[in-house]
């Protein structure tokens, strides 16, 4: 694609944008929705609209080569998807739910189910590289040097003497020979059979023309069925229900768009480089040239001022300090009067501040008071006065995406750029903007002077003597202030002495900190649940799709993590707890996350740490060093694997020595500690939640996704797809559809062994010759335990006595008919039993 393709789709998107932007800050604020059915369908449009900008913006921001450009549509691009986080958010708050199902909403808009995945941003990667690939390295040294090399590596390469090597060697030769000689002496037997049944019988002998009539027959047979079989493959080719041979190879417009992506990502290192360079010459050849006038300019500008003000006042006035602005506060177009006047005014006002404070801090007291008296009097008759329904919560994103919008329009909207073919900066831009710092520094400097120049005027002409100013030792005051105020909530840092490397290289050496395994978010294969909707409006919930619970964890997990505005600003989500069955693919999703992020994996599993640093002060200090290493290193997942041991309704005698409940009293404490500007999140995976004490296992992991096994849609797609990997295309011989209704119940995790059993080498070798069956599958798959209705079903019973499941329940049972009456019933009730028991 070209420069002008990624523009004309930037220009787009902030269209759509701009077109949001009204419907989300109207003129007149409009009133709380009561109807929560009209409530999801406005806040689901909103959600799409801003996914479809989202992958416009993603996809322009990684192509387009225009440093100046990339600058703008980063702050869009990162609001946008700050923004969806919030509507994500409210749409759970307002379904009680963490899916939702938008097929009525799609076919409306006429976007298929595609439209509504959420790209991973690739600047996550790109930008951070090389401190990834330099960490990477520093890692596999530290495994090479402690000889914890990848296990993989070590079962392909397995160190064996000569001797064992031989004799391995010797008995697959003996055994070979064995079967060969087996099947030679079989074929005798069945010969020797034949001549002494055709002895007993008499031998038959066939006329040559029947013969050759039976040789044609199956010949021929042979031959139409072939040609049948040709043709019914082009006809479903033809009516489109098998895809064409050619559709699975990989064609030279992929191959060129590969390459050009490439080479356009070395372009956008090029053109960055190059205004960088641009940045630091044209501040240069700017105060070069333009200071001295700048300076100059602005000295008889500031003496003038001088002069009308003494003529005006019939004294100097005095000069504005930092704080107010210093000389910019003096060409804000206002008269010498007014400036006079602002000035004297502040002087008098700084006195009467303390008296203010003292007089403000009683009228809140006051007020305090009566607030609690009106609302133990009134109770229920002031929130019944309150507007009952839906309504959106203030963004803290908007302001950030509508600058950035303005900026658009102001620089890029009409701005004629024929002459950029390459699109590299544009010089004029970069020459305003450093003017204005040029400006700033130059006036900076020019006040310093312009003060002195006053004080040596008053003193010569006025005879004033210079007074010392008060509010020095109060702006000390206040810092001071500050800094008491921050040491009081640092912590103690138990590891003062050492460095950031050596805590890394301990922590490796420990297992705390282990390499993720190399699989990607695209690895975890799902399908969209296209009975969703349907399903929910007769009043059946659902079980999630794997496409649904793969969305979840790039809105909860990858985005906040890759990116440092989003995470601050978005709705908090400090934990995150993957439930489900055992294969379903929690650990992958928890690898894929780190991998994607480029994250630092921390493992904090009780059977990881069983031994390790033992006593109180050993786990404190494994903590504090865990959580040091991880701030240093953001962004950073901590790792809980078999989550529901530290929360056991009852240990087991076997794992007592383990001692699982180590991180109970310290997991709160963690949580605590994380700031918002701490990119750490604490992923627990648990394939038996219904083990632990359901009340303290929630507090700490609040937000719950629960992975179940796959359905029909997402069996089909991965049985396709795990084949077509191994063998190279489809085939059409096999059956995907009955493979896939027969392994009902079965996990990824088992369609995966079967897969690598069945096609080795060899077997993939005979596939021309001899197409695969579906049966050749069934011989492991047979040999595992699939996972049952039963445990499925405990799986949501659990999940229905989580707070979000409670919630759910009661809503469906119709507990809360409108959105804004049970909040309202709720405070109210609270409050009038309190005024009855006093």
């Amino acid at each position: 694609m070209s420069h002008t393709y990624y523009n004309k789709m930037w220009v787009e998107a902030q269209q759509n944008l701009d077109q949001l932007l009204r419907q989300e800050v109207p003129a007149v604020p409009p009133k709380p929705e009561r109807d929560r059915m009209a409530a999801a369908q406005q806040l689901g449009t909103l959600y799409i609209r801003y996914v479809q900008i989202f992958r416009n913006l993603e996809l322009a921001y990684d192509q387009i080569a225009h440093p100046q450009k990339r600058r703008v549509i980063k702050v869009v691009l990162d609001g946008v998807m700050g923004r969806i986080l919030e509507v994500k958010n409210e749409l759970v708050d307002l379904e009680i739910s963490e899916f939702q199902y938008f097929d009525d909403i799609l076919q409306d808009m006429k976007i298929g189910p595609e439209g509504l995945e959420i790209p991973i941003p690739r600047y996550f990667i790109k930008e951070k590289m090389k401190v990834l690939k330099d960490r990477e390295q520093i890692l596999s040294q530290i495994l090479e040097r402690i000889g914890a090399k990848d296990m993989d590596a070590a079962k392909a390469v397995k160190p064996m003497s000569l001797d064992e090597a031989v004799r391995v060697i010797q008995v697959s030769e003996r055994a070979r020979q064995g079967r060969l000689r087996a099947k030679f002496m079989k074929e005798i037997n069945l010969e020797e059979r034949r001549e002494r049944f055709a002895k007993l019988q008499g031998e038959i002998t066939l006329d040559p023309e029947i013969a050759a009539q039976r040789i044609q027959k199956v010949w021929r047979g042979f031959i139409q069925r072939k040609k049948t079989k040709q043709l019914r493959e082009e006809e479903m080719v033809f009516l489109g229900m098998v895809p064409h041979s050619h559709f699975y190879k990989v064609t030279i417009a992929e191959e060129m768009a590969k390459k050009t992506e490439v080479l356009r990502s070395e372009l956008q290192e090029q053109h960055e480089v190059e205004y960088q360079h641009a940045l630091v010459q044209i501040k240069e050849t700017i105060r070069e040239k333009e200071g001295p006038n700048m300076k100059a300019t602005l000295q008889d500008q500031i003496r003038q001022w001088f002069i009308e003000c003494r003529h005006v006042t019939g004294k100097f006035p005095d000069f504005p300090s930092e704080e107010d602005g210093g000389s910019r506060a003096i060409f804000a177009q206002k008269t010498p009067e007014q400036v006079a006047a602002e000035i004297a005014a502040k002087e008098e006002a700084k006195p009467k501040k303390k008296k203010d404070k003292g007089k403000k801090d009683k009228e809140k007291k006051k007020t305090k008071k009566d607030k609690s008296k009106g609302k133990k009097g009134k109770g229920k008759g002031a929130e019944e006065e309150e507007e009952e329904g839906w309504k959106m919560k203030p963004s803290n994103f908007i302001p950030d995406i509508a600058s950035a919008n303005q900026t658009y329009a102001s620089v890029w909207q009409q701005r004629d750029e024929s002459w950029n073919l390459y699109q590299t900066h544009d010089p004029q831009l970069i020459k305003e903007s450093k003017t204005k710092e040029v400006e700033e520094e130059v006036r900076i400097q020019i006040d310093e002077l312009m003060r002195q120049e006053l004080q040596n005027l008053k003193l010569a002409v006025d005879k004033e003597k210079s007074k010392k100013k008060k509010g020095g030792k109060g702006g000390k005051k206040k810092k001071k202030g500050k800094k008491s105020g921050k040491r009081k909530k640092k912590e103690k840092d138990l590891t003062p002495d050492r460095t950031i490397d050596s805590l890394y290289e301990e922590l490796v050496k420990e297992g705390l900190l282990i390499k993720p395994k190399p699989t990607k978010l695209s690895d975890f294969i799902g399908e969209y649940s296209y009975l969703g909707t349907t399903l929910r409006q007769a009043d059946i919930e659902p079980m999630p799709s794997l496409s649904d619970v793969k969305q979840l964890l790039v809105l909860y997990g990858i985005l906040p993590l890759g990116c440092e505005t989003v995470h601050e600003r978005a709705p908090p989500l400090k934990t995150l707890l993957l439930a489900g069955p055992s294969g379903v693919g929690k650990k992958m999703l928890v690898h894929a996350v780190c991998n994607e992020t480029g994250a630092n994996l921390f493992n904090l599993s009780p059977a990881n740490i069983a031994g390790k640093y033992p006593g109180k002060s050993g786990l404190q200090m494994m903590l504090h060093m865990v959580l040091k290493v991880a701030r240093q290193l953001q962004p950073s997942v901590i790792w809980i694997d078999d989550a529901e041991k530290s929360f056991y309704k009852k240990i087991p005698k076997t794992e007592k020595q383990l001692d699982p409940k180590r991180l109970k009293k310290d997991l709160p404490k963690i949580l605590k500690s994380l700031k918002s500007e701490d990119r750490i999140l604490i992923v627990g995976t648990s394939h038996r939640p219904f083990d632990a004490e359901i009340k303290p296992f929630c507090k700490i992991y609040k937000k719950i996704v629960l992975i179940p096994r796959p359905d029909y849609a997402a069996r089909l797609v991965m049985w396709k797809q795990m084949i077509s990997q191994r063998v190279g295309s489809v085939t059409t011989s096999l059956n995907y559809s009955a493979l896939a209704k027969i392994t009902d119940g079965f996990t990824p995790d088992h369609l995966v062994q079967a897969v690598e059993s069945v096609l080795n080498d060899r077997r993939i070798e005979q596939v021309s010759k001899k197409p695969l069956v579906a049966s050749e599958f069934l011989g492991l798959l047979s040999r595992q335990d699939p996972v049952y209705k039963e445990e499925e079903e405990a799986f949501k019973a659990w999940y229905a006595k989580t707070p979000l499941g409670k919630k759910r329940i009661k809503a469906m049972a119709g507990g809360e008919e409108d959105t804004g009456k049970k909040k309202g019933k709720k405070k109210g009730d609270k409050k009038g039993g309190k005024k009855k028991k006093k």
